[in-house]
């Protein structure tokens, strides 16, 4: 499931626009507003991908960390768990405190 960051409404992952708000998902779900705020963050010096243990084979070849110039979107396309995609990115920071 997606989560628009605009309105709050999940939609499935195949959507591309919010059935709340008609937001495009690709531009204004959740996982795309991270991927925009970790690559504009000086400190965050890469993004990895995590991804639970009893995850589809597609979410499992993406588990890793990648450039923040290199971010798969989040779902992935083809996953075929029974839930959805349930990846998430996580920050590797460069320094924790200010």
């Amino acid at each position: 499931m997606q989560t628009c960051s605009q309105c709050n409404t999940q939609a499935p992952d195949t959507a591309v626009y919010c059935p709340g708000c008609q937001a495009d998902l690709r531009e204004f779900s959740m996982s795309a507003v991270a991927i925009k705020k970790f690559q504009e963050n000086p400190r965050v010096q890469s993004v990895r991908i995590v991804v639970d243990a009893d995850a589809c084979p597609a979410c499992q070849q993406l588990r890793g960390d990648y450039s923040k110039d290199n971010i798969p979107q989040l779902p992935v396309p083809g996953c075929s768990h029974e839930e959805g995609c349930r990846c998430f990115y996580a920050p590797t920071l460069s320094e924790i405190y200010p």
